[in-house]
């Protein structure tokens, strides 16, 4: 890279590390069974993948950008790394983790001796994959650095309390799977946030199936089922979301059914107690993951389904009615929303330095954080004049500037399409010298700015020159390389030919309100149209090949109005010498000393934020071969391993009851048949169940499902059927099936607590599932 590129990204370690996960037990299992293992494991360590992420989870771009020239200036023969490799990191059985094995006891990190006492076996584990992603958050809410990430806050700033009042100061960083925990870490105090709501969904639970009509027996078992699943119990041992959020989830619910209770009572204070805390804690619940919005539908789906029985009510007045109406509206509307706006305010408020990345934001949202952008723009010039030099940011969708270098693009592309041969003008995702462009009206020749200035406005016409080779931005009839329906953009060479130059183009300010009219850096956001087109200049998404160095193309575009299409002024400085020479040493020079941030309100902080979180984050996560579907969730067909061993096989991973679940997802289909034919038989005035009854019937569907088709089945056996027998039966059956979940709970509780080491025979017994289907995708 020339010895001019300036590289401001932020750091950050790879997301992944070689695991090591043979087998070393004392225990001799056959040939055929090691052979495999060690195969499937071979296969495994390959899997390393370095990420170059900038949204998610939180992640920046790797330290060194891809290389676009050699030591010696030339071309870089060696095609640099593809700028849109994203991949989801998740771990896989044998790549979690690289430090030998450790166990954590009061926040500092030892070897493990050769015997250990039995009490210490469950605090063993350090390191964990999604761990390491919260536990860095709150580490950054310590030290107010700014950091990205495309969920809601609130479960994150849980845990960074818990650190702050355990005194946390943010100096551990959390930087890569593997790094053993310091002593700083209060680890038990992070972890003890997931572990509270995650012990306080069981009583929930009862307490919900309880309200709902149901015996006591029936909301003690499905505490039961809750108590004994893997997968829950996983959740919240570590400092992960899932506990937090399924609690304020659930809780919500439970106070929505309670708010029945109270219909005669209406405006009391249980009743307008029941109604606000629900919509409070279901607020929460979007507030920790944005799916939570689907059990906060499901609540106001109850409530709505309550006051359409109560628009059948003669008893209750029209007024009456739009008095309830109003009421629930205005709750369920301003409580969540205060709480949401509440924790983006408390987010937005703690993270006023640069961090990791606020290279995903806009510039105007880089400048008013502390540091970072706002160091370097912050003695800049706001007006763009005549002379202007400038770097241009593509402003919405991915990070990247406009950019050019001393390279022509090929004389025919691979489809034997034929090109310009003018110099090659890509978006770049990197700070480089060669982002720097000069705008300057296209009468005028020479590019320094003037005395009196001469500002641009919108609908001027201008010309941007590349600060270092002085080629003109130009676009002409020629099909673009990867996107053949747009025009090629190109810094314009004069070989004499019938090519002349079209480097004209009109600046359209999108918000000159703003700024009274005129370009503006940083605050103005621009269209530049192709004067001879009336094309738009447009980021296309498309990465080139080897030939443009992994880098994204540019085109025009008929269609003008598109984000893609957006342009910001970020970097600016006046040109102060006509000398070539001197002008590249100035660029090249071009750091600005830091003074102070500048101001955004919360307003457009918050909008903006939002757009990123709900939008940006679809670009970048891409498909990866530890994705699962929505029908292997139901059947269970595969987990997600937490942690590994590095000298041994003792391992955690996520994985569900399997009897708990499978019997889940028959209980499904089941009530979907007993409703569909309970329905039919209504329709023919055949009333199997009573209206009491086939109201609770409807409602467990709406909520919880197993635990009550349990009781159901028993009902019909012995109240519908009266077939005492039979009910006595199921009743046994019930209790083998419970007895079935305590055994398999316990023959799983190796890799839910990663409590011992685990043959090799028990590792292909426990995990063959996810062995074999990695295999299998790898192949």
């Amino acid at each position: 890279m020339d010895a001019g590129v300036r590289n401001r990204k932020n750091k950050t370690s790879p997301k992944s590390s070689k695991k090591n996960g043979k087998a070393t037990n004392e225990v001799q299992d056959s040939p055929t069974d090691h052979d495999a293992l060690k195969k499937s494991i071979e296969k495994l360590q390959h899997l390393k993948e370095n990420l170059n992420r900038d949204s998610g989870d939180g992640e920046s771009a790797p330290d060194t950008p891809p290389p676009e020239f050699t030591a010696d200036g030339s071309p870089s023969s060696t095609p640099p790394p593809a700028e849109d490799t994203k991949k989801v990191a998740q771990p896989s059985p044998k790549q979690t983790r690289s430090s030998p094995q450790k166990k954590i006891k009061n926040g500092a990190v030892k070897p493990s001796p050769a015997k250990q006492p039995p009490l210490e076996l469950s605090l063993r584990l350090d390191g964990m994959f999604d761990e390491l992603h919260y536990g860095k958050y709150a580490g950054l809410y310590m030290q107010n650095t700014f950091f990205f990430d495309s969920q809601p806050p609130l479960g994150k700033q849980l845990v960074a309390l818990a650190a702050y009042l355990a005194g946390f100061d943010g100096s551990f960083k959390f930087e890569r799977i593997g790094t053993p925990y310091d002593a700083v870490v209060p680890v038990a105090a992070m972890r003890l946030v997931p572990a509270f709501f995650g012990s306080l969904m069981m009583p929930t639970v009862y307490n919900l199936m309880v309200e709902l009509g149901l015996s006591h027996y029936t909301g003690a078992l499905a505490a039961f089922l809750m108590i004994f699943d893997n997968a829950i119990l996983a959740q919240s041992r570590y400092i992960l979301m899932e506990g937090i959020l399924l609690f304020f989830g659930l809780f919500g619910l439970l106070c929505i059914i309670k708010f029945r209770r109270f219909y005669s009572r209406p405006y009391s204070l249980p009743w307008f107690g029941c109604l606000i805390i629900g919509a409070a804690s279901l607020g929460a619940c979007v507030c920790v993951r944005y799916f939570g919005i689907f059990t906060m539908l499901l609540g106001i789906g109850v409530l709505t389904k309550d006051f359409w029985k109560m628009v059948g009510d003669r008893l209750v007045s029209e007024r009456q009615l739009l008095g309830h109406l109003v009421t629930r509206v205005m709750i369920f509307t301003t409580v969540p929303l205060a709480l949401y706006m509440g924790c983006f305010y408390v987010h937005l408020s703690l993270l006023y330095k640069a961090g990791p990345n606020d290279n995903i934001m806009t510039s105007a949202f880089q400048a008013s954080l502390e540091g970072g952008l706002a160091s370097i723009i912050s003695t800049q010039p706001v007006k763009v004049v005549h002379g202007s030099q400038i770097t241009l940011r593509h402003t919405h969708g991915r990070t990247c500037w406009l950019h050019s270098h001393d390279v022509m693009y090929p004389v025919k592309y691979a489809d034997n399409r034929g090109s310009s041969h003018q110099q090659q003008v890509t978006c770049y995702s990197y700070k480089d010298v060669n982002n720097w462009w000069i705008v300057k009206k296209p009468e005028k020749d020479e590019m320094v700015v003037t005395e009196p200035h001469e500002p641009f406005k919108s609908g001027d016409i201008v010309q941007l020159v590349h600060g270092l080779t002085s080629r003109a931005l130009n676009a002409h009839d020629v099909a673009a390389a990867m996107s053949p329906h747009n025009q090629e953009v190109a810094a314009y060479v004069d070989y004499n030919v019938s090519m002349p130059a079209q480097s004209t183009w009109r600046v359209e300010i999108l918000n000159p309100e703003e700024t009274d009219g005129y370009w503006h850096a940083v605050e103005s956001q621009i269209r530049l149209i192709h004067v001879n087109s009336s094309q738009a200049l447009k980021f296309s998404g498309r990465q080139l090949p080897d030939w443009g160095f992994r880098q994204h193309e540019v085109v025009t575009d008929k269609v003008v109005e598109q984000e893609d299409t957006i342009w910001n002024v970020e970097e600016h400085r006046y040109s102060k010498s006509e000398d070539k020479k001197e002008r590249e040493k100035d660029l090249l020079r071009s750091e600005m000393i830091p003074l102070e941030r500048k101001n955004l309100t919360y307003w457009n902080k918050l909008y903006e934020l939002q757009y990123k979180m709900l939008f940006n984050n679809q670009e970048n996560v891409a498909g990866h071969m530890y994705a699962s579907d929505p029908l292997d969730w139901l059947l269970l067909k595969r987990g997600v391993a937490y942690w590994i061993s590095a000298n041994s096989n003792a391992q955690v991973h996520f994985l569900g009851n399997i009897v708990t679940w499978l019997s889940g997802t028959l209980s499904v289909v089941a009530y979907l048949a007993l409703f569909v034919v309970y329905l039919l038989r209504r329709q023919r005035s055949c009333y199997d169940l009573s209206d009491t009854a086939w109201e609770k019937f409807c409602t467990v569907g709406e909520l919880c499902l197993l635990a009550a088709m349990v009781e159901h089945g028993h009902d019909l056996l012995a109240h519908y059927l009266k077939a005492p027998r039979l009910a006595r039966a199921y009743q046994a059956a019930v209790g083998v099936w419970a007895a079935a979940i305590l055994y398999v709970f316990w023959y799983f509780s190796p890799v839910t607590y990663g409590s011992r080491d685990l043959t090799a025979d028990e590792v292909m017994s426990l995990a063959w599932r996810d062995t074999w289907d990695l295999i299998i995708h790898k192949q």
